[in-house]
């Protein structure tokens, strides 16, 4: 009987001893907080205290055989926390690391952008530039010409000249003489900076031969405005009589020639505003 009661109360010791074990003294966890506070003076990443580890556990020391199940959760929670608070800060700091890239790739490229609208506004201007001293240099040139001509505006140069004959005492042109006018005003139809000089020439004295001459120089102004819309404004005419007329075979000395019959010359004279007139067109832009 003795016995039984020995190894029950063996027994019953056994039993109470985890109980015993997972309670902590007031004194150690007062002790343990005082360290834990004293040695969290530093904050880490999550901006808490780092997470003491306890020196011990109960009774048993480091290792307890016994821990219930609620008491390892209740020493690992903490760290569990922590985990999960660390990795929403990495998800938070990952989110960051993108956002900043992207801004700075937006920034990049808009830099690119701003880069390359820079250098094609830089080719237009160099374009513009370029344009502008080409038309500098154009008008510069046509300035100078138009200088040039309008200082020999009044300076006609003979460039072509024909003789009609008549016989005497006749103002009709004849079919030869018609053919040579023909010949020498066909050109000038849309031509400017020219004047047609008519003189006629007669033989005989005094007024009746300057009247004769002035009909054979009419006939042939006639001819010309109508037949080849000559502008009157373009025609000089003289009716010259007998007048000496000087010869270019003349030798030293030798008297004018006065010339028996009658004749007309007709002379046309150019300056230069056909030559401005053709180099304006050759230097207007096409369409």
């Amino acid at each position: 009987m003795k016995n039984r009661a020995v190894v029950a109360l063996f027994v019953a010791a056994l039993l109470s001893l985890p109980a015993l074990a997972q309670q902590q003294p007031a004194a150690s966890t007062s002790q343990d907080q005082s360290s834990q506070t004293a040695t969290s003076s530093g904050s880490s990443a999550t901006g808490k205290a780092p997470l003491q580890y306890e020196s011990r556990q109960g009774f048993w020391g480091k290792v307890n055989p016994f821990a219930r199940k609620k008491y390892v959760q209740r020493q690992t929670q903490p760290i569990r926390d922590r985990v999960n608070e660390l990795d929403e800060l990495t998800a938070a700091n990952t989110k960051m690391i993108k956002d900043v890239d992207s801004r700075a790739q937006q920034g990049i490229q808009m830099a690119s952008n701003k880069a390359s609208e820079a250098d094609q506004h830089a080719v237009d201007a160099g374009n513009k530039a370029t344009t502008a001293q080409e038309t500098a240099t154009k008008a510069n040139t046509r300035l100078t010409t138009v200088e040039g001509v309008v200082s020999n505006i009044d300076q006609y140069k003979s460039t072509n000249q024909t003789e009609i004959r008549f016989r005497p005492g006749q103002s009709v042109l004849s079919q030869n003489a018609k053919t040579a006018l023909d010949q020498m005003a066909e050109p000038l139809k849309g031509q400017h900076g020219y004047i047609v000089e008519v003189q006629g020439f007669s033989s005989g004295k005094g007024q009746e031969a300057i009247g004769t001459s002035r009909k054979m120089a009419d006939a042939v102004v006639r001819y010309l405005v109508e037949n080849h819309e000559i502008p009157v404004y373009r025609i000089y005419v003289l009716g010259m009589g007998n007048a000496p007329v000087q010869t270019t075979t003349a030798e030293a000395g030798q008297k004018p020639k006065r010339m028996s019959g009658g004749r007309v010359e007709v002379s046309l004279m150019k300056n230069d505003l056909e030559q401005l007139a053709t180099s304006s067109t050759a230097s207007a832009p096409a369409q």
